[in-house]
């Protein structure tokens, strides 16, 4: 007898009975939004504006580490800052239907920041900067930190000993070796590195731009790291293109916040660990239909040979001086 997943029990009268379960009346229109981790959609409600439910994946967070994601976005917003919030309910946030923990949040509109443009990574150097003094104003407590051994060891150790092919297992095993130890002698070198809460997955597709400005979504990544890991994934292209996005960027950003520029040591360390934690995650997932359905190039040979292909660059790339902040 198959057993079904978890999220295959999230049905559209599922969906709606949870959230008529807080008082309010749906129209009957479910959408789904593209989410993997959880499952995220746009919700009709009788006269009213849609609401955006997110439903999440069972076992990953506790209660008190979404809480935690919550109230950083609250903190957020009392100091006016644009990040999606979630909506509270008779003082709450965090609801549970069945066995799923879900959340409520407004129906934003916007589309994607030009990270070409240099006066919207000025912008968004600002939006960091606030974010980041609220962040180091207090730890998270119950939410895990970004780091080698998590993002780095344990990936490794997962795709070497169940998902690698077999004709690659020894190219894979030694090039991670390698990797680790230079990544690991990178974050030694910046060591004490203060680490604060961040938003941890700050990529285009967590910002809406609208009215001349970046609204934050998705802190569901939320983690302690140190503040350039926010600032690493606004950067592409070449190493110039990179280094004169960064000055602008730190501009906007040293407004409100000091920035460390030892910390640029640890651009490709981090950048590394989210290869390496990005394959691992898909392997996690792996038993969740949605992931063979979405990732079928995933676990394929010619996909191994590729992910190695990528690290082996990032091998020069540990290797190399990292970008400066010019005076």
């Amino acid at each position: 007898m198959t057993t079904l997943h978890p999220f295959e029990h999230l049905t559209p009268s599922f969906i709606q009975d949870a959230i008529e379960s807080l008082g309010y009346l749906c129209d009957g229109r479910v959408f789904g939004l593209n989410s993997y981790e959880n499952r995220v959609y746009q919700v009709g409600i009788e006269e009213s504006e849609p609401l955006i439910a997110k439903f999440y994946r069972p076992a990953r967070w506790s209660r008190e580490q979404i809480l935690e994601e919550h109230q950083f976005c609250f903190e957020l917003i009392e100091q006016e800052l644009p990040v999606v919030a979630p909506l509270k309910r008779d003082g709450e946030s965090l609801f549970s239907y069945g066995d799923f923990m879900f959340a409520l949040f407004p129906r934003k509109g916007g589309h994607a920041p030009e990270l070409d443009n240099m006066d919207n990574l000025f912008i968004l150097g600002r939006m960091l900067g606030r974010i980041h003094t609220i962040g180091a104003s207090r730890p998270f407590i119950h939410r895990p930190g970004i780091d080698i051994a998590s993002y780095g060891h344990e990936s490794a150790k997962l795709i070497s000993e169940h998902f690698i092919p077999a004709e690659l297992k020894t190219s894979y095993d030694t090039l991670t070796t390698d990797l680790l130890r230079l990544m690991e002698q990178n974050w030694q070198v910046c060591e004490p590195i203060n680490r604060i809460r961040v938003h941890g997955d700050c990529h285009i597709g967590n910002m809406l731009w609208r009215d001349n400005a970046p609204h934050f979504v998705d802190f569901d990544d939320a983690r302690m790291a140190p503040a350039i890991q926010d600032i690493w994934m606004l950067l592409s292209g070449d190493r110039d293109s990179q280094q004169a996005q960064l000055l602008e960027i730190i501009e906007g950003y040293s407004e409100f916040c000091d920035f460390n520029p030892a910390q640029l040591r640890l651009t490709e360390t981090l950048r590394t660990l989210r290869i390496m934690n990005y394959a691992a995650w898909i392997a996690r997932r792996w038993e969740d239909p949605a992931f063979p359905h979405n990732f079928p190039w995933f676990n394929t040979v010619r996909y191994w040979s590729e992910h190695i292909l990528e690290l082996r660059e990032q091998l020069f790339a540990l290797q190399e001086q990292p970008l400066q902040l010019y005076n």
